[in-house]
């Protein structure tokens, strides 16, 4: 941002202009592949690879920040993968290509991406991202040097990508069919491009060592998080997408009798901005079905670094999904979050419990925008109180994080009438502990560690006692011993022994 941005945004949305600032002083940079130290993982000095980080940039700036933090040789691998399925997924998107060249170079591109030299110069001239295959010789050579485990999964998932998106293409070109039926149909579409997606970094998530080895076969939460994030771009993409005759809303959806559409170009039309929301409502709801997933992977991660890349597309998806939702300039242009709150999002999206708190805040303004008019009212609050139910069973509200001199502790919200029960439940645990103690002791029973541990009022008194004790028996052992001497000394044969002495 120049200056003038930052006077502009200063005296326009004071808020975020601090939240900005904020971002820019305390966010720290956590690597720096450029650094000489980070060569050796990040590959950065050779030529290609630094080609393959400036395509990078150039492709995704949100994706390419959050990769370039990843630990060790993860961040190269994954930009690798990340280039690897853009070539692919431009050659896919691209209308101008006939179905005929378009059939065997997506099915090969899985080959092509390991064959040293190959190159494809036939995308159209508006195609974005056309240069990256024009040099995706590059892309070639870099792959050929990862390590093998990880070059083998990349493969692996190109291969099962390629066909279906060309299944789809071939479908789109030959039957004349230009819109996704179902929502079946929508999700395996998502599958394909997304959905793969999560299970390949999964897959390499657990190559690396950062992650469990199991990691890689949780593909049902996988493909939840890649579904999440690509549904999410569909919905947002509207416009974008019609204007290209690029048709990814199932009709199942936005076809219902209610709304009346029947083309998705008429949902813009200026006398159809209700039941337009409506159907936009009925998009939102389908990508929130995956939202509870996305929850539970990001809690099965360890590692800071891929966690993190992992948390902000979801918190960045989920203010997406708020943002779009009962918009209707969603209908006239591309919109995308403020970036004051995607660097408050950034910030934020550092672990599960304040990830959960991020989704259940906008859950709630999903919620609080939806109207009764809408069909898809009952089963938008179902969906947001869904969220909040994953929330309260995993971190419960009323348990409040607290930080001290000694570290973090937790203290419960006393206006909450679940802590109460809580206090109630301690004491009688408490109460129940020390009776059973005192029975025990009784009995003659020894205190078990298990004993030890549950009674927090008697374990400090009940280590002091053995301690007395066992001093005491000390004191009575030396005390025998001590008179016995006394007593040998004082008998006869000692007194005559010690006078013949002196």
């Amino acid at each position: 941002m120049g200056v003038s941005n930052w006077i502009l945004l200063l005296l326009t949305h004071p808020n975020e202009f601090r939240s900005l600032l904020q971002f820019y002083v305390y966010h720290e940079q956590k690597r720096d592949i450029a650094a000489i130290k980070e060569h050796p993982t990040s590959g950065w000095d050779r030529e290609t690879m630094r080609k393959c980080w400036s395509f990078l940039d150039k492709t995704s700036r949100s994706f390419s920040a959050v990769i370039k933090e990843l630990e060790g040789d993860l961040a190269r691998t994954i930009c690798m993968f990340y280039l690897v399925l853009r070539g692919l997924d431009t050659i896919e998107d691209d209308m101008t290509i006939p179905d005929d060249i378009k059939q065997p170079i997506l099915r090969a591109f899985h080959q092509h991406t390991i064959t040293p030299g190959w190159t494809f110069n036939g995308c159209g001239p508006s195609e974005k991202d056309r240069q990256l295959l024009i040099e995706y010789d590059t892309v070639v050579e870099e792959v050929n040097l990862l390590a093998p485990h990880y070059k083998e999964v990349i493969i692996d998932i190109t291969r099962k990508m390629e066909t279906g998106m060309a299944d789809y293409a071939h479908k789109a070109a030959t039957t004349g069919s230009i819109y996704l039926e179902t929502v079946s149909e929508y999700d395996l579409y998502c599958h394909y491009v997304a959905g793969l997606v999560g299970e390949g970094l999964s897959r390499i998530f657990a190559a690396s060592g950062k992650e469990a080895s199991w990691i890689g076969d949780q593909l049902e939460l996988s493909n939840s998080m890649g579904l999440l994030l690509q549904k999410t771009n569909i919905i947002r993409d509207y416009r974008e997408d019609v204007d290209q005759q690029r048709y990814f809303w199932p009709r199942e959806i936005w076809g219902r009798k209610e709304y009346g559409f029947t083309e998705m170009k008429e949902m813009y039309a200026p006398h159809a901005s209700q039941r337009a929301s409506w159907a936009q409502t009925g998009m939102v709801l389908d990508a929130l079905r995956h939202t509870t997933d996305a929850l539970d992977y990001l809690r099965l991660l360890k590692n800071q670094s891929v966690f993190n890349f992992c948390a902000i597309p979801a918190t960045m998806a989920i203010a997406t999904l708020e943002l779009c939702f009962m918009n209707p300039t969603m209908f006239e242009r591309n919109i995308k979050i403020r970036k004051a709150q995607a660097a408050r999002l950034i910030m934020r999206s550092t672990n599960p419990r304040e990830v959960a708190l991020i989704f259940v805040e906008y859950a709630r303004k999903i919620h609080a925008k939806a109207v009764p008019s809408d069909p898809n009212f009952l089963a938008i609050s179902v969906a947001c109180g869904k969220i909040e139910q994953w929330r309260e069973h995993y971190y419960p509200s009323f348990i409040e994080l607290t930080d001290g001199a000694s570290g973090r502790g937790q203290t419960l919200n006393t206006e909450d009438a679940r802590a109460t029960i809580v206090n109630l439940q301690q004491t009688r645990d408490k109460e129940y502990a020390k009776n059973k103690r005192v029975a025990e002791l009784r009995a003659g029973l020894p205190p078990s560690s298990k004993d030890r541990a549950v009674t927090p009022d008697g374990g400090m008194w009940e280590v002091m006692m053995y301690i007395g004790i066992a001093f005491t028996l000390i004191l009575a052992i030396c005390g025998g011993v001590i008179w016995a001497i006394l007593h040998f000394v004082g008998d006869e044969p000692s007194a005559n022994f010690l006078k013949g002495q002196s």
